[in-house]
């Protein structure tokens, strides 16, 4: 798929000689040894071989590692779900067993990401077990990762794997994205909420003052970019920090009295603002784009729905506390 509906070219890796035999027929029957490189690996290889091939960085990392850590370990899950333990799982045995199970294997990408970071876009594996993947994000948190996402894959009636995905870059995933298990799973496992329905207004009259007033405060922050879409009603900005709290507001009034200073800012928080309109109300909504700051991200969620309640009722508006 990922040459027939796209532009991409890939690196398949293995460590198997048949099956690397049966990947490259693959490839040469369908015309793709221009699009994909079928590579022979060690056991004791790097995992991601971009430095073994000369290759500064790419866009993501694939891998459906050994689920098992014996050959037992298997025989014995064949015998949980009453089927033979390869009547789904026709693998050969290096394929489906690996010391220390899929924990393990998976825990090797993580600690090359580790060095190689941000070379790498996203890296991303497979789970055969929803235990595994509850370990291995508590590893991400340990080593501070915060940008991740989960999901699940649910194949017929029965059977069910989980997957997560790591960065080490700024840019935040969809939501339904990065919180795709629906299953019920401890908070824990998930990552920090990205999207939000701040407040809803019950306004029905004047809605295009609300919006023209509520864009107008946003504007008046201290962005690197802003840009609003009156169509959609939707604004997207970049900012250097928490540029609608108190504290940046200060800070900013101290550099200008010593004098003006020549600075290149860096975005450490992007977000968009939507406004939806209803029948009988106003929603005011937000979503992280960019960053790793959770707290902040709350934080701007506060001012938002501070600076909606204010345009809508300023007598009844909360007192702006943000920090």
């Amino acid at each position: 798929m990922g040459c027939t509906e796209r532009d991409w070219e890939f690196i398949a890796t293995d460590i198997d000689s048949k099956s690397l035999e049966y990947a490259r027929k693959n490839v040469s029957h369908n015309d793709l040894d221009h699009r994909i490189n079928v590579v022979k690996r060690k056991p004791t290889d790097a995992l991601i071989p971009i430095d073994d091939m000369n290759i500064t960085s790419i866009a993501f990392t694939m891998t459906n590692p050994p689920f098992y850590k014996s050959e037992q370990e298997l025989l014995d899950s064949a015998k949980e779900k009453s089927r033979p333990p390869f009547t789904a799982c026709t693998g050969a045995k290096v394929e489906m067993v690996t010391d220390g199970g899929e924990v393990a294997f998976v825990d090797r990408i993580l600690q090359e990401s580790l060095v190689l970071r941000e070379r790498v876009q996203w890296y991303t594996a497979m789970f055969g077990f929803l235990t595994s993947l509850i370990e291995f994000v508590e590893k991400l948190r340990q080593h501070q990762i915060d940008n991740y996402a989960v999901t699940e894959f649910i194949q017929g009636s029965k059977t069910r794997r989980w997957a997560v995905a790591w960065s080490f870059g700024s840019m935040r995933p969809r939501q339904e994205i990065a919180r795709g298990i629906k299953t019920a799973v401890s908070k824990n496992v998930l990552p920090e909420i990205t999207e939000e329905k701040v407040v809803e207004i019950p306004l029905r009259e004047n809605v295009g003052g609300f919006v023209d007033r509520f864009r107008a405060e946003v504007e008046k922050l201290d962005l690197i970019t802003w840009k609003w879409d009156s169509e959609r009603l939707e604004g997207t900005g970049r900012a250097a920090g928490r540029v609608w709290a108190r504290a940046w507001r200060r800070k900013r009034q101290r550099e200008q009295a010593n004098g003006p200073k020549v600075e290149e800012k860096e975005c450490a928080f992007a977000f968009k603002v939507f406004i939806r309109v209803g029948k009988d109300d106003v929603l005011v909504g937000c979503r992280w784009l960019e960053g790793h700051d959770a707290v902040a991200f709350e934080s701007f969620r506060g001012y938002l729905k501070n600076t909606a309640r204010a345009i809508f009722s300023p007598q009844n508006a909360e007192t702006q506390t943000t920090t």
